[in-house]
């Protein structure tokens, strides 16, 4: 292999290690993971007062989200859900235990699925989709990342209106 070639390699396999970290790590800001740890079940549906969601509503939100784009990154033929009514639940609370713990589970499912594809040496991070208009899978795992950051600080703002939080 050449040195230009090795060069090239070795900066796409920093920046997929970087984009990794990023989506599953929390260095500049909480994890998914640490947000929504040790949530008593009684305030997952709480909207406190001025707020226009609950913290189901942005855990599902991001879900909803997330599952999108990461189907959008591996499938041409995906339909995105409408905007903005197909992003965001109704229900203020989950119905039970299962449908949170379901949801939470296909985040993280979701979110290892997109790492995939990030480890994918077959795919480039730079070229744009075909089926797009200009996205390409770097943009997509920013978008993941910057999307779901945003909502987890919200998380945490809304456990710290509930008295549910200790930084």
């Amino acid at each position: 292999m050449n040195p230009a070639t090795q060069s090239i390699n070795d900066a796409n396999a920093a920046v997929r290690e970087q984009l990794v970290a990023l989506l599953t790590g929390s260095n500049a800001h909480q994890s998914f993971d640490t947000a929504i740890k040790n949530l008593p079940a009684s305030l997952r549906g709480v909207k406190p007062e001025k707020l226009p969601y609950s913290i189901w509503q942005l855990v599902d939100h991001i879900r909803i989200a997330q599952w999108d784009i990461l189907e959008f990154s591996r499938d041409d033929t995906h339909q995105s859900p409408p905007w903005p009514a197909g992003y965001w639940p109704t229900e203020v609370a989950p119905a039970d235990d299962m449908v949170w713990d379901n949801a939470v589970e296909q985040i993280r499912q979701d979110r290892d699925a997109f790492v995939a594809l990030l480890n994918d040496l077959e795919r480039d991070l730079y070229a744009p989709f075909a089926y797009g208009d200009g996205q390409n899978l770097l943009r997509e795992a920013l978008l993941i990342a910057d999307h779901t950051a945003y909502h987890v600080g919200e998380i945490i703002i809304v456990r710290r209106l509930l008295n549910a939080w200790e930084s």
